[in-house]
């Protein structure tokens, strides 16, 4: 792992610092597009059901088929979790 952190400024502003830190920005904003798409919205337009799966599978390393998104979010959420224990956050 790199030097990768998670600042938290007194004023409420968060930066995800390093290439494992914006890993995990952006599993997150995945976890909530697909949360999105499973209730029938589109997080934008070009970002489909099937790219979700793709990315989902990027981090979790399994494949998915179309329909199981729920599945897809729950090893994302996993991975968010292990990755959150990993990287320290600092508060300034």
């Amino acid at each position: 792992m790199d030097e990768s952190r998670v600042s938290v400024l007194k004023d409420g502003g968060i930066a995800f610092v390093g290439a494992d830190a914006v890993n995990l920005f952006r599993a997150k904003m995945l976890r909530s597009a697909i949360k999105m798409l499973a209730v029938g919205l589109k997080p934008t337009r070009g970002f489909t059901a099937k790219k979700a799966l793709a990315m989902a599978s990027e981090y979790t390393g399994k494949a998915y088929k179309r329909g199981q998104l729920a599945e897809a979010r729950a090893d994302v959420e996993v991975w968010i979790h292990a990755m959150e224990s990993a990287i320290p956050v600092e508060r300034k």
